[in-house]
C-alpha cells in the first residue's frame, strides 16, 4: 500500500523494476492497476514473483541491497528499515539479531516492497515524514508461528513508543512491514502539519472491507519552515552518552556501526579519564526523540554499561539536499548545502567517491575532484 502510493505519487514504475531487476530475485516484477475501494480511485502495486523455499538472514538482504543498483541513501533507507524490522523479530524471540530468520518478510515480495518505498521516497525528495496515529485492527491472525492476536508481536514491538489508534476492524490494518517503515522514517506522529500540498497518493491494499477505504494516502507537500528564505533550520535532537572503561575496542566499534544502522544522525567517541585514573572513552549518540529507545537498547546490548544518560537540543542546522552529478567514472552522490549568504556547497559522499575510487583504482582525491568539477558544470 506505501508502494502505491507512492506510485500514485508519480513515482515512474519502470525506475523501480529497474531496482528490483538488480536485486537478483527470481521472475521478480512489478505491476500497477487503477482500482476502486469504497469509491476511492487508488493504486495497486502487485509483485509478482517465483515462489521460494528460502527464509533470508538480515546480512543475506543487506547483500542484496549492496549489490543493487541503487544511491548509497536509498540503500541506507532500506537497511535501517530491515535492521529495525530484524530488531523487533529478535527481540520477540529472544534470539540475536543475526540468528533472525525473516519468514513472510524474507519474501521476494515483502523485499521488493520495502526497497522500492525506501528508492520512492528518495525518488519524490521526501526530506521529512509524518503519520497519524496507527490503526492495527483487531482480534487475530495466523503467522509462521501460529495464530497470534492482532497487532502481530512483531508489529507491536515496532509500535513501542507510537500512538495506536483505536479500531474495530476485525483485519489486520498494520503488518510488520509497513510498521517498520512507519516506526524508522516517521519522525512525528499526530494531526497533519500546516502545509502546502503538491499531491496526494493513494495506495491500495487487497482486500474490501465493509466500514471504510482500504486504502493509505500519502499527502505530499512544502510545510512553511521549508519554504522560508532562510538558509537554516531549527529542530530538536536528543544526545544519549555512555563512559566505558571496560569494553574492548572491537565491541565499541560494532556498537557504532549498529548505531548507525539504527537511525542515528551521529555517533562519535571521546578519549576520557575515569575513576582510578583508568582511562576509557564516551559513546555519544544524536538522534531523533523517535529513534532514542532503540539506541538506547542498542548501547545496553552491544558495550558493557549498565546505564546511559540523554539530555534534549535544540539545534540549528543548514538547509541541504540530495544530489548526483554525472562523472567520466559514473555517478557521483552528493550533498547540496545552501549557505547563510545564499551561496551552495556541494560534497561529495565518501561512499560513493571510495567506490569508484576502488574500482577505477584512482586516488580518491582525484574522485573527489571529478565530482566537484562535474557539479561545478551544472552551474555554467
Amino acid at each position: 500500500m506505501t508502494l502505491g502510493a507512492l506510485v500514485d505519487a508519480g513515482v515512474e514504475l519502470e525506475q523501480l523494476n529497474r531496482v528490483v531487476d538488480s536485486l537478483g530475485l527470481p521472475e521478480c516484477r512489478l505491476e500497477s492497476e487503477t482500482v476502486v475501494k469504497k469509491g476511492i480511485r487508488a493504486t495497486k502495486v502487485n509483485v509478482l514473483y517465483k515462489h521460494e523455499h528460502v527464509h533470508r538472514h538480515l546480512s543475506d538482504i543487506t547483500t542484496m541491497i549492496d549489490g543493487a543498483d541503487m544511491t548509497e541513501r536509498q540503500k541506507e533507507i532500506a537497511i535501517q528499515i530491515f535492521t529495525r524490522l530484524a530488531a523487533a523479530e529478535a527481540k520477540v524471540h529472544g534470539i540475536e539479531i543475526e540468528k533472525v530468520h525473516f519468514h513472510e518478510v524474507g519474501a521476494a515480495d515483502s523485499i521488493a516492497d520495502i526497497v522500492c518505498s525506501a528508492v520512492g521516497l528518495d525518488m519524490l525528495g521526501i526530506e521529512r515524514i509524518e503519520a497519524s496515529p496507527i490503526p492495527t485492527g483487531c482480534g487475530s491472525i495466523k503467522i509462521a508461528h501460529g495464530v497470534v492476536s492482532i497487532p502481530a508481536p512483531a508489529t507491536a514491538e515496532l509500535l513501542t513508543g507510537i500512538p495506536i489508534a483505536q479500531s474495530d476492524i476485525p483485519k489486520e490494518l498494520t503488518t510488520p512491514t509497513g510498521a517498520a517503515i512507519l516506526a524508522q522514517l516517521s519522525e512525528r506522529f499526530g494531526p497533519p502539519p500546516a502545509m502546502k500540498v503538491s499531491a496526494i497518493g493513494y495506495g491500495a491494499g487487497t482486500r474490501d472491507l465493509e466500514s471504510q477505504a482500504n486504502v493509505l494516502r500519502i499527502l505530499i507537500g512544502e510545510t512553511a519552515e521549508s519554504s522560508a528564505a532562510t538558509s537554516t533550520e531549527t529542530d530538536v535532537v536528543w544526545e544519549i552518552a555512555t563512559n566505558l572503561d571496560d569494553c574492548p575496542g572491537e565491541q565499541v566499534g560494532y556498537c557504532t556501526e549498529r548505531l548507525w544502522q539504527a537511525g542515528a544522525l551521529d555517533v562519535f567517541t571521546t578519549a576520557i579519564g575515569m575513576k582510578k585514573d583508568r582511562p576509557g572513552v564516551m559513546l555519544s549518540v544524536l538522534c531523533e526523540e523517535s529513534k532514542r529507545d532503540l539506541l538506547v537498547e542498542t548501547i545496553l546490548m552491544e558495550t558493557t554499561t549498565i546505564g546511559v544518560r540523554f539530555r534534549r537540543w535544540e539545534r540549528v542546522v543548514l538547509k541541504r539536499s540530495k544530489i548526483t552529478v554525472e562523472t567520466s567514472q559514473g555517478k557521483i552522490d552528493g550533498k547540496l548545502t545552501i549557505l547563510p549568504d545564499g551561496s551552495e556547497r556541494f560534497t561529495p559522499e565518501y561512499d560513493c567517491c571510495r567506490k569508484i575510487a576502488a574500482n577505477s583504482e584512482l586516488p580518491i582525491s582525484v574522485v573527489y575532484d571529478l565530482a566537484t568539477e562535474a557539479y561545478r558544470s551544472t552551474k555554467k
